[in-house]
Order: C-alpha cells, then structure tokens, then sequence
C-alpha cells in the first residue's frame, strides 16, 4: 500500500485525537506525546466518560427518578457496590484500551489491508465481513464465556469477580457487559483480541 493511501488512515485517527483531548486536555499535556500515546489516550478517556456518563444516568433514571417503578427498592445496589464495580472496571481500563490503540497502530502503518469506502472493495463484499465479523463476534464471545465457566482455573482466577457483581441486589450499570471485560487484565486482553480480529476482518480485504 502507497504512503499517500496511508496517509488517510493517520489523518483520520489524528482528526479523532485532536477531537477528544483537544476538548478534554491543555494542549502542551496531550500534543508532544508520540501518535499512538495519544491514540491510546483518547481511547482511554473517551472509554472512561462514556462507561462513567452512561452508567451515571442510567442510575439517576432508574434508581432516583423511577424508584421502585422498574426496579424494586431491595433490588438497587448500594452505592458502595457500584463504587467497587467503578474501581474494578478502572483498575483494568488502561489495559483494555491498548488493543484498539494497537489495531490503529497496525492500519496506519499497512500491516492489515484495509479499505476507506465501501467504492473499494464493493457493497456485496462489505456485507460479507460485516457477516463475517457478527458471526465472529458472537461465537467468539459465546465460546469465550462458556470456557471461562467449563475450565476452573479460568473461572476461579478471571471469571468468578463477576459474578461477585451480577446477582440482583448488587447488579447495576456499572457492573454491565463493559465491566465483564475488564474485570481481569486476562480475560479483558481475551475479549479485546476477539474484538481486535473481528474488525479486521470487516475492515480488511
């Protein structure tokens, strides 16, 4: 692949980054850092406000403005549960944002053969992988929990935090399918690299 066709691909993730910390960081912390530093760390932050935001309205919604209209009263976690299950999840974030950050390193740089639009490679193919990566990703995450829960070193040593956090009276957003992922740095880079090839399979030829 051509310089110039890559140049679009750094382009792009570059546009991304100056969206996100241009917004949420002074410049001089964030421009100096080398491209997949800051890739990372838009990853990071980005992840970080949308799993906080999204879990914090969630709750307000359901726990505070519709109490006892979706869920019971017994059945709202206590607010030193959902601190636990943020500080798990946030304990392992940095680990899960590697692998897209490492995914963006390898396109920009033409390890994979990706395509801009779909004019390239042609609409029927483009549904293909779009197949191709669901399919994947469902297996995948399927066979992944099923392992997690038939190999009992697995369960005991990455898969039983969750369930620590998945009965009803300790079950709430922040303990979602994000949280799952990142209980444990193991099984976090397991789910990412499942993810990881699955988006190279729609974004590549």
């Amino acid at each position: 692949m051509g310089d110039e066709y890559l140049q679009q691909f750094l382009d792009e993730t570059t546009w991304y980054n100056h969206i996100v910390l241009g917004y949420l960081l002074p410049t001089n912390l964030w421009y100096p850092l080398p491209h997949f530093l800051q890739t990372w760390l838009r990853n990071y932050l980005a992840g970080t406000l949308l799993y906080l935001i999204s879990g914090f309205l969630w709750c307000f919604y359901i726990y505070y403005l519709k109490r006892n209209v979706y869920v019971p009263k017994d059945a709202i976690p206590t607010n030193k549960a959902m601190l636990l299950q943020i500080y798990v999840a946030m304990k392992a974030m940095p680990w899960y944002c590697a692998l897209p950050s490492l995914s963006e390193y390898m396109i920009e740089n033409g390890w994979t053969k990706c395509y801009d639009r779909v004019s390239e490679v042609g609409w029927l193919p483009h549904l293909l992988y779009l197949s191709l990566y669901l399919v994947f990703v469902e297996f995948g995450i399927y066979w992944m929990h099923r392992e997690l829960h038939d190999i009992k070193p697995l369960y005991k040593y990455l898969h039983a935090t969750h369930h620590i956090y998945n009965k009803q009276n300790t079950l709430s957003p922040f303990a979602g399918k994000f949280l799952i992922c990142v209980l444990h740095l193991v099984y976090s880079c397991f789910h990412c690299l499942n993810t990881f090839w699955l988006i190279a399979i729609e974004h590549n030829i």
